[in-house]
């Protein structure tokens, strides 16, 4: 099945570079960094090929905005490996105006107010777009995911929570460029206190960090004592998802009752949005994809059991067939264009 064509609401304005539409130099790619809030991800396409992933590279996240803007430089230079870099895009978590500038970034507070795009053109001298980067998983679904599904609600699920839309085939951004961000909806009123400052926001539990938190809470009640012996202390997400691969039955039905507690407040997110947007497809992306059908089933199977769903349909839920790849592929599609 061939990716249906899509195209965006509205066109983000770009660094000025190489004019745009001019011919990309032989064997030249073009660049998708993702940054996440503990590291980014770079990947190169080639600029006149198919939409699929030539190289990858992985490295932190630097917390300042000099040393971010150094590094992003560098994965790009090491992904390109040698190549003409003809444009770059690149995808940040948080609340990214129409001018592609970061105005909220919870979980990554040294890029508030900072131009990425123009210090990384003039570094890399080339065009650059900056996005949001569950928008740019959510152009990744669209283009490559053979989903054929024109309304698709994609969700990042990684340090933080971020989301992108696909309404009727084009991409949703919203008045000032922050449409279809969930993971600061409240779902949890007086709960714990997100990085946005909020109490409750779902990414305090539903995230690869409320992972960690949930465990923390089992730990407290004295639900997990195998896992808290095995780790000297509660549980981090990734401790976790591999005690529920262990070949101990014990340790395993214990980080079994944490992954259906973090399954339980992935679906209340989702419902949420199902409800308000009635999409095909919810597609999840970021790092806990590489935990496959050990969070899927369970999120699937908390979501059917809700009965609100819109018209009592519930959409297809996938993880995403590019995997923890999703962002940069999605910011190098957008660059691409």
């Amino acid at each position: 099945m061939q990716p249906i064509e899509m195209t965006p609401t509205e066109t983000r304005p770009t660094v000025t570079g190489p004019p745009v539409g001019s011919p990309a130099p032989a064997g030249a790619v073009v660049v998708g960094l993702d940054v996440g809030g503990t590291k980014i991800l770079g990947l190169s396409i080639a600029a006149d090929g198919p939409p699929r992933p030539v190289r990858q590279q992985s490295r932190p996240t630097p917390r300042s905005a000099d040393a971010l803007i150094e590094e992003l430089a560098a994965v790009a230079e090491l992904v390109a490996d040698g190549a003409a870099i003809a444009r770059v895009g690149v995808g940040i978590p948080g609340f990214i105006d129409m001018d592609g500038i970061p105005r909220q970034a919870p979980n990554l507070p040294g890029v508030v107010g900072v131009d990425v795009g123009a210090l990384l053109r003039e570094r890399l001298r080339c065009e650059v777009v900056v996005d949001n980067d569950a928008n740019c998983a959510a152009w990744a679904a669209a283009r490559t995911d053979a989903t054929a599904a024109r309304d698709v609600v994609a969700v990042t699920l990684g340090t933080g929570i971020g989301g992108g839309l696909v309404v009727d085939g084009k991409l949703v951004r919203g008045a000032h460029g922050f449409a279809g961000e969930p993971g600061h909806m409240i779902v949890d009123p007086g709960g714990p206190v997100c990085a946005c400052g909020q109490r409750g926001c779902w990414e305090v539990w539903a995230s690869g960090t409320g992972l960690g938190r949930l465990a923390a809470v089992a730990a407290e009640r004295g639900d997990i004592p195998l896992l808290v012996a095995r780790f000297d202390g509660a549980p981090d997400g990734p401790e976790v998802t591999a005690a529920a691969r262990s070949d101990d039955d014990a340790m395993r039905r214990e980080a079994a009752g944490v992954l259906e507690a973090f399954a339980g407040w992935v679906a209340v997110g989702i419902v949420n949005l199902v409800n308000l947007l009635d999409p095909e497809l919810v597609l999840i992306s970021g790092g806990i994809v590489a935990e496959g059908d050990l969070i899927l089933d369970r999120v699937r199977a908390a979501v059917s059991a809700v009965p609100t769903m819109v018209g009592g349909r519930t959409p297809r839920i996938e993880m995403s067939a590019v995997g923890p790849a999703a962002g940069a592929l999605g910011a190098a599609l957008l660059a691409a264009r």
